[in-house]
């Protein structure tokens, strides 16, 4: 059994019945009803009701109620005249319990006493309809902003329909200790609200009006938030109230599934806890699923992928052969494996549309998947072929799960006529896989890749580029053997082809596969010659060095722990592909030199041959 689940309809676009359709569709047990989404509504309270009814909803929360304490007594003669409209109209609804903010603009009083006393008043109001008030803490609240001094003004009221709502972004913005709302007797905690938020250094109201997000997608430790909630006893709904600019704007089912995916994620999350809180009803802990081990594959989908069979071959790759029973062709080297298909790819230009993972349990990876609602993919699969559990990225990219190899993978076989390898492998395996977002799937692709895969996610940064900041975090193991750097381009990026994609290969030897893959014809991506100044300056490198790196259009980097040596080559179609040696304990993806390689990639892309 799982935890209720509830979601504010202030967390999705379209209109009210949209909200609630969504909300359904994506598993929600209940929504609590944001009260301009109810004014704006062509359905009154009563046909809201009912279709809440149809669809097996409950109604939660009606919300906000604002300014109500630490008023003066004529100013509070009108609250409680709103207020009985407010209960009237919740009880059309069917909805029980109200949120009562605390004061951030009327408040004039300082007075914990005066506040309860209100409060006590308000609650004996709303008692005689049927409704209990929520007491909230909002973060810019003008006299309360600790959810410590709700609680004290709660207990002040003393009243069995005054309770609090807790919200992590109101309690975990301001920085305040969560581990006292274990002291908060659980029946006095009417409603919980849950969002995470990246970290950012500006004013507390902006930061939640606008860049509030889902559980797992910032940087809030909501596990352990939870963790004390349901510890004091807590056993409402776990909703969501998200104020996102981009969710308000986003298909709206879409938002609900990534959502619920955030809230089926969390609880797995409390549940792992050291001390997780033991409840007959959860939460709910998804089958175990270690993060995968290696890259499987990576797939180039093309109409015509022969440019990028060139490309494999000078970087020294050997053609396995064609599949059995599908337009698709296979090239490795040592661990890396690239498939070029062109099934189904009319009009494509080359894509990075797969990735293969290699994982300890693909069933309970599968079954992780699907609980997360993670969409399947289905593949035409015929006797004797191996039939990979498959599942939709947020940005269409598939995502392929595999049992770990010995040597080659099983499907190799299903490949025919290949030829034997001409040299020794030079590339070890694959280092990282850049996957461009849409800038309004990021935050779902982020949460997709870390709960589905149980990869953690970094730190995110900004990386120049001539037409604006390109927004870009790794998802990556723990151990580092998979690595994901998932970028957004910036808005004025514009080419038919897409913001480019590539994989990195990893080698002991970047400069043999260099001058091997140029005695191939390879054209790595130009340099300029300023850049190798500049790395002069940095690291006084020898001459020599130097002079062969620009020779090959190798870019390095160094840190503390190590060195990151690499090269570019040409982008085809959407697609390039880099060559990475690492030394030392350097984890880096040579952030220096991201500059540079979109500055020449940009002046490339104004040429015939992009």
């Amino acid at each position: 059994m799982s935890l209720r689940t509830s979601i504010a309809t202030v967390c999705l676009s379209g209109t009210l019945t949209d909200k609630l359709h969504a909300a359904a569709e994506a598993g929600f047990d209940g929504v609590e009803v944001f009260e301009p989404d109810l004014v704006a509504s062509a359905a009154g309270p009563e046909e809201v009701a009912a279709l809440a009814r149809r669809l097996g909803l409950t109604l939660d929360l009606y919300q906000p109620f604002r300014d109500a304490e630490g008023v003066t007594e004529e100013e509070f003669a009108d609250v409680l005249r709103r207020a009985r409209a407010k209960f009237r109209l919740m009880q059309r609804l069917g909805v029980d319990t109200m949120l009562v903010c605390s004061n951030v603009g009327t408040a004039t009083i300082d007075d914990d006493e005066v506040s309860a006393s209100q409060l006590r008043r308000l609650g004996e109001a709303a008692a005689e309809h049927g409704v209990r008030l929520a007491f909230e803490a909002l973060a810019w609240g003008r006299y309360v902003d600790d959810y410590r001094r709700a609680w004290r003004i709660v207990e002040l009221a003393d009243h069995p329909a005054v309770g609090t709502c807790l919200d992590s972004f109101h309690i975990l913005s301001r920085g305040h200790d969560p581990a006292g709302i274990e002291e908060i007797p659980g029946e006095k905690i009417f409603f919980l609200q849950l969002a995470d938020a990246p970290a950012l250094t500006m004013d507390v109201l902006s930061w939640s009006r606008h860049h509030r997000l889902f559980p797992g997608e910032g940087a809030f430790d909501l596990p352990a938030f939870l963790g004390h909630v349901l510890r004091a006893g807590y056993d409402g709904p776990l909703s969501l109230e998200v104020f996102n600019d981009t969710f308000r704007q986003t298909e709206v089912l879409r938002t609900a599934r990534q959502a619920r995916r955030s809230l089926t994620w969390l609880e797995d999350q409390v549940a792992r806890l050291p001390d997780p809180p033991v409840r007959a009803d959860g939460p709910t802990r998804l089958p175990d699923a270690a993060p995968p081990t290696d890259v499987d594959f990576v797939e180039v989908k093309a109409e015509d992928a022969g440019a990028v069979d060139v490309l494999l071959r000078q970087l020294g790759f050997d053609f396995r052969g064609r599949h059995r029973s599908k337009p698709v062709r296979l090239w490795t080297q040592g661990r890396a494996r690239v498939i070029c298909n062109e099934q189904q790819a009319r009009d494509w230009s080359p894509t990075l549309a797969a990735v293969g993972f290699e994982v300890a349990d693909p069933a309970a990876a599968a079954a992780r998947a699907r609980l997360l609602q993670a969409p399947p993919v289905f593949r035409r699969t015929l006797a004797g072929e191996l039939d990979l559990a498959a599942f939709r990225a947020p940005d269409g990219t598939e995502v392929f799960l595999a049992g770990p190899a010995d040597g080659d993978a099983a499907w190799v076989r299903e490949f025919e006529d290949g030829e034997p390898p001409a040299d020794a492998p030079l590339l070890t395996g694959v280092d990282h896989v850049n996957l461009a977002q849409p800038w309004q799937r990021f935050d779902e692709a982020v949460l997709f890749y870390s709960s589905v895969l149980a990869l953690d996610a970094g730190a995110g940064q900004d990386v120049a580029a001539p037409t604006g900041l390109v927004r870009s975090q790794i998802v990556c193991s723990a151990d580092h053997a998979v690595r994901l750097a998932l970028n957004v381009a910036p808005l004025a990026f514009d080419h038919p082809d897409g913001f480019p994609q590539h994989v990195a290969f990893t080698t002991d030897d970047v400069l043999a596969v260099a001058r091997r893959a140029r005695e191939r014809g390879l054209r790595p991506l130009p340099v300029p010659a300023s850049y190798y100044d500049d790395l002069q300056a940095r690291f006084d490198l020898p001459d020599a060095t130097l002079e062969e790196y620009a020779g090959l259009g190798i870019l390095h980097d160094r840190d503390g722990a190590g060195e990151f040596t690499h090269f570019y080559t040409e982008t085809v179609g959407g697609v390039f592909f880099e060559v990475v040696q690492r030394r030392g304990g350097y984890e880096g993806y040579g952030a220096p030199n991201a500059p540079v390689r979109l500055a020449a990639q940009h002046e490339r892309s104004r040429r015939p041959g992009w």
